[in-house]
């Protein structure tokens, strides 16, 4: 028998859980859960379709190639197909890791088919800047085989419940024999599925991905397969808190200003203004600032507009649509979901953008949401969607017996640059273990800043300019950081661009000798070099070769001109409209790329060394390891903060704490 080295499949499936509220982990777990198609193909020979919602089976020597890592199995998406196929085969009675299971030492049976043997070629297009769905790719390649338009359509009718009518017989759900034409297109739409994923093989065959990133998604995969415990006590608790907190809200903004629905933005604008207040908006930033001006009664409304406007309640929520029969939440990260830098984007609970907590007394909060003691957390605390808001994190708990250790990087991007640039002073400041807004302010203003002392003060302007102003940005990015809000004048916001950039010439310098290599790349279509990194065209696309090896890809890159009439670079990606356009750039915007996804190899690098060990959240620059509480945190730390061997040269340092929920230290 020829042995099989690659296995292209796409599945079409059925369940009564929304896949894109809840995830596939959640989505796979329901009782009505099925595959009812299994298109595949072994090693490029015409793809077949197995229709197991009309009684066929899978063939064994493909059963057996799901669980044999030395065949390459390939899906978009491929996450998808691993999880649903995972409880297809346990269902059977398969083992998804015959090595795991017959171990003497095992506790439980593996849950999941092992990642080591899946590639995605979402994954793959997502390396080249390409969109992340398979018909975006077909477009952009301009693939002979393009997916089916008819897709979405059968989806609604075959893969989720239906409501009852009259003209149905009342039935939940539509199965082949209700309309077998439907059916038979809908075999050849997963047929097609598995032909354009092929096709992106073949096309992007001469730009493989590195197998150092296939090792990283296979580091993702388990990260996410692990899941995170979620406190559903806590979170039941907080959803009713929530819920008879913004009745009592809403009845008292009724009272006061007698609308029928003062969470309407028309009504409470207009009532505002009937008492004279003129507002374009009621966003966040907006009522903060009317707060300030605002009469008695009109501050009173606004302050319980604030209240209700926490979005608290929708985290909770979330973790309770995605939580599986574990108590875990799964498939919380997306590899590569930023397809120019590499770096994960969030699904379903959304860890990048959890609220702070500043509670004193964080433990005493939690305690008293999770007795439902609504009273008390009312009283000693006043803000009850506030209170919620901040104990969202501490909803995240590690597993018995175990603690969570939170290390991160400090100031990783800052460190960053000033290394690539050669900005000696801000390496040197890293390296002594420095306050970096404290030795940005000192430089900027000539002064000594000490944190909490001398010229005190200071710091908080070199920390907003560090923070803005590293690429490219001037007045309008202090703005959007807030420095508005934290008391600075419209007035000193040049001064502050100014300062910043003479203290940090190198890096302005930076800006600018990327901004010429990318120019000359794409100009000559020849390779550029500067420092480590290197820009080169091929094939119609840029390439900016990291340190590590990996590289940034720009489609279709063109020398155009810029608003203010000079030239610059575009190609072509997602836009701020999530539609594929021509996007500007330059060389700060680049630098910005470039640190961002030197800055997310860096955490590969920490994840990588520490696999052995149970990451089970990581967000933005910080790893979340549940562990044995005598595991050593300074060990942990010291481990995370190895400098990569392509990285010579460069000061990280990784610091943490150890806690029995999820916060900020």
């Amino acid at each position: 028998m020829v042995k099989m080295n690659n296995l292209s499949l796409d599945l079409e499936t059925y369940s009564d859980v929304d896949l894109g509220k809840c995830g596939v982990y959640k989505y796979s777990e329901s009782p009505a859960f099925e595959i009812l198609l299994f298109g595949y193909s072994v090693d490029g020979v015409p793809v077949q379709v197995i229709d197991l919602a009309s009684g066929e089976s899978i063939p064994e020597e493909i059963l057996d190639a799901l669980t044999d890592d030395t065949v390459v199995k390939w899906a978009f998406n491929a996450n998808f197909e691993r999880v649903c196929l995972s409880r297809y085969l346990r269902d059977m009675g398969r083992s998804l890791d015959p090595f795991h299971d017959n171990h003497p030492l095992t506790l439980k049976p593996a849950r999941f088919l092992n990642p080591e043997g899946w590639r995605c070629s979402m994954v793959w297009a997502a390396t080249m800047g390409l969109p992340l769905s398979l018909k975006g790719v077909g477009a952009v390649l301009k693939l002979e085989d393009q997916k089916m338009d008819e897709g979405k359509a059968l989806i609604r009718y075959f893969s989720v419940p239906c409501a009852p009518t009259k003209a149905n017989g009342g039935r939940t759900r539509n199965l082949p024999s209700d309309d077998p034409a439907k059916w038979e297109t809908f075999k050849k739409y997963n047929q097609r599925d598995v032909e354009v994923e092929m096709s992106i093989q073949r096309k992007l065959r001469n730009f493989p991905v590195p197998d150092f990133v296939w090792d990283e998604y296979h580091i993702d995969q388990e990260i996410n397969d692990r899941g995170v415990r979620i406190d559903m006590d806590l979170v039941k608790k907080a959803i009713d808190m929530d819920t008879r907190s913004r009745s009592e809200l809403t009845e008292k903004m009724q009272r006061l200003t007698n609308l029928d629905n003062p969470n309407s933005v028309q009504q409470m604008k207009q009532w505002l203004s009937d008492n004279g207040m003129e507002v374009d908006s009621l966003g966040k930033k907006a009522v903060a600032a009317l707060l300030k001006t605002a009469p008695p009664k009109l501050a009173e409304v606004l302050e319980l507009r604030q209240q209700l406007a926490k979005s608290s309640v929708k985290k909770y929520q979330t973790m309770q649509r995605a939580v599986c029969d574990d108590s875990r939440a799964r498939g919380m990260f997306m590899f590569y979901g930023a397809n120019r830098t590499g770096r994960w984007a969030g699904r379903l609970i959304q860890l990048q953008n959890l609220p702070q907590n500043h509670l004193p007394d964080l433990d005493a909060a939690r305690a008293l949401v999770k007795s439902g003691d609504y009273d008390a957390v009312k009283l000693l605390y006043e803000d009850v969607p506030d209170t919620l808001s901040q104990l969202i994190r501490t909803a995240f708990i590690p597993r018995d017996g175990c603690r969570f250790y939170v290390a991160d990087f400090s100031a990783i991007e800052a460190c960053v640059i000033a290394w690539y640039a050669g900005e000696q002073w801000k390496s040197a400041a890293f390296a002594n273990g420095e306050d970096i807004y404290c030795s940005t302010a000192s430089r900027m203003f000539h002064k000594p800043v000490v944190k909490h002392g001398v010229n005190g003060e200071l710091r908080a302007k070199g920390k907003i300019a560090e923070l803005a102003c590293g690429y490219g940005g001037s007045t309008g990015a202090l703005k959007a950081m807030g420095a508005l809000e934290m008391g600075l004048s419209e007035d000193e916001l040049p001064d502050i661009v100014s300062s910043w950039r003479d203290a940090n010439q190198q890096i302005v310098k930076f800006w600018w000798d990327v901004d010429k290599a990318v120019m000359a790349a794409v100009k000559n279509h020849k390779t550029a070099r500067l420092g480590k990194l290197v820009f080169f065209w091929q094939a119609g696309m840029l390439f900016i070769t990291l340190p590590s090896g990996r590289n940034l890809a720009y489609v279709k890159p063109k020398v155009g001109m810029n608003r203010f009439g000079g030239e610059c670079i575009t190609y072509e990606g997602v836009g701020g409209t999530k539609k594929w356009e021509r996007l500007e750039s330059y060389g700060p915007k680049f630098v910005e790329n470039i640190v961002q996804a030197t800055s997310r190899d860096i955490l590969c690098n920490s994840m990588k060394t520490l696999r052995c060990c149970d990451i089970c959240m990581h967000i933005h620059d910080e790893l979340v390891i549940e562990a044995d509480p005598r595991v050593s945190l300074d060990a942990l730390c010291e481990q995370m903060g190895r400098v990569p061997s392509w990285a010579d040269g460069l000061v990280l340092r990784a610091d943490g704490y150890v806690c029995d929920f999820y916060k900020k230290d």
